[in-house]
């Protein structure tokens, strides 16, 4: 259907103008000359705010804001920044390489042709004043929070609750991504938490920076929309709380599941028993499957009465389950041979997604997509942060809860230690568990002979994941209190290690040994070459992230295997609800 037929150019629905190139087998959007002549021709600048952006109660499921201008026209409110906008260009087809958007918010997509400039003009930002890294790296682990707030904008929203809420950090996930890229752990943190909120600088519509001041023993959720705090404060909250620096946030609120939902042709979910939660979230379903879409969805995802035993707890595990499935929903053929539905996601995703400026452009949020394309669903677990009832309630009362750390600890420190939780990887990692217990085996008998004297000892210091300044003051402890002077700092290491190792050979044997006794290094810390060194030639010493400092034992070892009562789900399973 061409702009005529239907009267008026900018009533084309983007999905009609797309054709098949049989030299290519690609989509490709052909836009006529009236069609675009007739375009109204308007800058659609992107939007900049300091402010928390609208956010969804199901994690990761972005909002469209509500009375958006045409494609290629300017939205209402907010300070605006400097944007293309579509109107005048003739036809412009543009490329944005696969894995995009869809995938950030709610786990996968392929490549198509967008309407960039559009695109670009829908993305509101927010700049967090350094709460996050800036930038992920290609060769490191990435964290996003995606965080979904219970602000009640948009329309047909004001009837659930405080319509005038400025809203809370009501469902937040950290999305761990793998260095390698193979896998995700998904870790959701309950909003009942009782935790520490850090002084939060944050950005002012007038350019200057205020900075609330922090806040002890309060609820998680607060951290987010109260006393002024944006996305930010909610970074810096997740950093002190789980010793993992977040690179990038992600907000949404609740037109995002209606929205998004209905742009994939609904979301399968299944339930064990009827539901009809007339107290909370109106949900009303009876047994079996169903497929959820609009106001459906939402009420599923913001139930608190229909399963388990009412608790936040309860809801986290429904909202993983459907966006579990909406991620397979996405990655099925049904959506991606879809040009009109693939379009339908990326105008409902990008019009409802809040980002910091790190990310703040369709470009970014391409090159970050680029390295999250190729992680399967059963490769993304998810898990919520282990908690127990808050000691200080009285029983019968109990609304808030605190960090169960028996169990916490060693799942926080899995994914510090980028350890996949999937379970397509428990073999690999069995075997290379065996292989390190006879890796270890073999180092002990190593460590079994003599050691060279003291000074006779030769090594090169490198920091390679340790505390800033750790080289220079283990050379001046080895030098100063364990008399080794022909020891030297080498500065940084080429690239970072996963753990202290010495690396000596045979004929170093001696002053390996030496040296490991003066550090305490563990027998799995030496390697050894397999060819001798020539005389003078020192071993190279590689201070990794479990080191503390000189003369204390290394930190243990990163766990392999989580606690069997840490809950956890992979993103490929279909779970019906209980």
């Amino acid at each position: 259907m061409d702009a005529q037929s239907r009267g008026r150019a900018d009533e084309i629905d983007p999905a009609d103008q797309w054709v098949l190139n049989p030299r290519t087998g690609n989509y490709e959007l052909q836009l006529g000359d009236s069609a675009v002549q007739q375009r109204p021709k308007v800058a659609a600048p992107r939007r900049s705010t300091s402010a928390p952006a609208p956010t969804t109660p199901s994690p990761g499921v972005p909002k469209p804001r509500r009375g958006d201008a045409p494609p290629g026209g300017r939205r209402g409110g907010g300070r605006s920044r400097k944007g293309g906008g579509g109107g005048g260009r003739r036809k412009k087809v543009l490329l944005i390489t696969s894995g995009t958007l869809a995938f950030l918010l709610v786990g996968g997509a392929t490549a198509a042709y967008l309407y960039y400039d559009h695109l670009n003009g829908n993305l509101s930002v927010t700049d967090v004043a350094g709460a996050g890294t800036g930038g992920f790296k290609k060769d490191q682990p990435i964290n996003i929070l995606v965080i979904g707030t219970d602000k009640r904008s948009g329309e047909g929203n004001e009837g659930y609750g405080d319509k005038d809420s400025v809203g809370h950090a009501d469902t937040t996930i950290l999305f761990h991504v793998s260095k390698d890229r193979t896998n995700a752990t998904a870790l959701s943190i309950p909003r009942d938490l009782i935790t520490n909120i850090p002084a939060c600088p944050t950005k002012q519509p007038d350019g200057s920076t205020k900075t609330i001041p922090p806040a002890k023993g309060t609820r998680f959720n607060t951290s987010l929309g109260q006393e002024g705090r944006d996305a930010g404060c909610t970074m810096r909250t997740v950093k002190e709380l789980t010793g993992i620096e977040v690179d990038h946030f992600m907000m949404a609120d609740f037109n995002a599941v209606k929205t998004l939902s209905t742009a994939v042709g609904g979301v399968p979910v299944c339930l064990e028993k009827a539901v009809n939660d007339e107290e909370g979230s109106q949900l009303k379903l009876g047994p079996g499957e169903h497929k959820l879409s609009g106001e459906q969805a939402l009420a599923f995802v913001r139930t608190r009465h229909g399963f388990g035993n009412n608790s936040d707890l309860d809801r986290i595990k429904i909202q993983q389950q459907f966006l579990g499935s909406m991620m397979r929903q996405m990655k099925s053929q049904e959506t991606l041979t879809s040009p009109k539905k693939f379009l339908s996601l990326a105008e409902a995703a990008t019009k409802s997604l809040a980002v910091d400026s790190g990310i703040g452009s369709i470009a970014k949020l391409t090159d970050l997509a680029g390295e999250l394309k190729n992680i399967d669903t059963k490769n993304i677990t998810f898990t919520t942060l282990p908690v127990k009832d808050n000691p200080a309630e009285p029983e019968g009362k109990k609304a808030t809860v605190v960090v169960e750390h028996s169990l916490a600890d060693p799942l926080l420190q899995m994914i510090r230690g980028d350890v996949s939780l999937t379970e397509v990887e428990k073999k690999e990692q069995a075997a290379q568990e065996a292989a390190d217990a006879d890796a270890k085996a073999k180092q002990d008998a190593l460590l079994q002979g003599n050691r060279a004297p003291a000074g006779d000892v030769r090594v090169s210091v490198y920091n390679g994941g340790g505390p800033s300044g750790s080289a220079s003051t283990t050379l001046k402890w080895l030098q100063d209190t364990k008399g080794m002077p022909r020891t030297s700092n080498q500065g940084n290491a080429p690239a970072k290690v996963g753990a202290t190792q010495l690396e000596y050979a045979p004929n170093q044997a001696d002053q390996a040994r030496a040296l490991a006794d003066a550090m305490g290094l563990p027998a799995t810390a030496l390697k050894m070459g397999t060819a001798d060194a020539a005389a003078k030639t020192p071993m190279k010493l590689t201070l990794g992230p479990d080191f503390q400092k000189p003369g204390s034992p290394l930190a243990p070892p990163v766990p392999q295997e989580l606690p069997k009562d840490v809950q956890q789900a992979q993103a490929d399973k279909a779970i019906c609800a209980k």
